[in-house]
């Protein structure tokens, strides 16, 4: 692992930087018309209600990446697991070895809570983020689909 590189946890404070990592990664992924978060939706979620949990890669006194994660549950472990939601390297510090050092640190959480598992989705087209993926040993879920209802849909289902 880089010798250079420190986490630290989001703090209240940090919704502006953690939203323009949101818009960055969606800015890469070409998704960055589907963020509706703001600072305000991020503080209530992340903060409040406790939802998820934010962790910044520091190099020297800069934020150069960050992971979003929450916990979910296996029924078939009978235990929870952490589920990555964003991760997210600035490009100028890209190949460094920074993406592989958050993953190590993501897995030392789920290690430390007693996890089972440590999970993501990846876009299809991210060649680069898959080939990353399958050096670490991760395997891709090629059994299971994702599914989604949201929006006005989720509401009509609500009904």
């Amino acid at each position: 692992m880089n010798s250079d590189i420190t986490f630290r946890y989001a703090q209240r404070k940090d919704c502006a930087l953690i939203l323009q990592f949101i818009k960055e990664l969606a800015d890469y992924e070409k998704l960055l018309d589907e963020v509706v978060a703001d600072e305000k939706l991020l503080g209530e979620w992340i903060f409040d209600k406790q939802k998820a949990e934010v962790i910044f890669a520091v190099v020297g006194e800069e934020e150069i990446g960050f992971a979003l994660f929450f916990h979910n549950f296996s029924t078939f472990l009978g235990r929870a697991g952490i589920y990555l939601e964003d991760l997210y390297v600035k490009p100028e510090f890209r190949g460094k070895g920074y993406g592989r050092a958050i993953l190590k640190r993501l897995a030392s959480i789920a290690v430390e809570r007693g996890c089972g598992r440590l999970e993501w989705w990846c876009l299809d087209r991210n060649k680069p983020g898959i080939d990353f993926y399958l050096s670490l040993g991760a395997e891709p879920m090629s059994d299971w689909t994702v599914f989604r209802i949201a929006g006005e849909t989720l509401s009509e289902l609500a009904q």
